[in-house]
């Protein structure tokens, strides 16, 4: 009962731009999440669940009957909040 991982195309490039340990902690954290996602993730105004990480924050659309999570947003948290 694994879900896959979709990337928005800004989250990614948001990846790319981050050091190379960061980002590769990023990565593992939202990859290790899959097998049992819902205990990782909290409510996020309705629509969004959101995935703690450190300093950031990942904003995930969850799609339970295709067993989708796509990344939307990720970036620091002082900042994710404000969008």
């Amino acid at each position: 009962m694994s879900f896959s991982i979709d990337w928005d195309e800004k989250a990614l490039s948001f990846l790319k731009k981050l050091p190379k340990d960061i980002s590769k902690r990023i990565f593992n954290k939202i990859d290790s999440i899959k097998d049992n996602p819902f205990r990782y993730l909290d409510n996020f105004e309705g629509k969004y669940h959101k995935l703690r990480i450190g300093d950031y924050r990942a904003l995930i659309d969850v799609d339970t009957e295709n067993k989708i999570l796509l990344v939307q947003v990720l970036d620091k948290r002082g900042r994710v909040y404000k969008r």
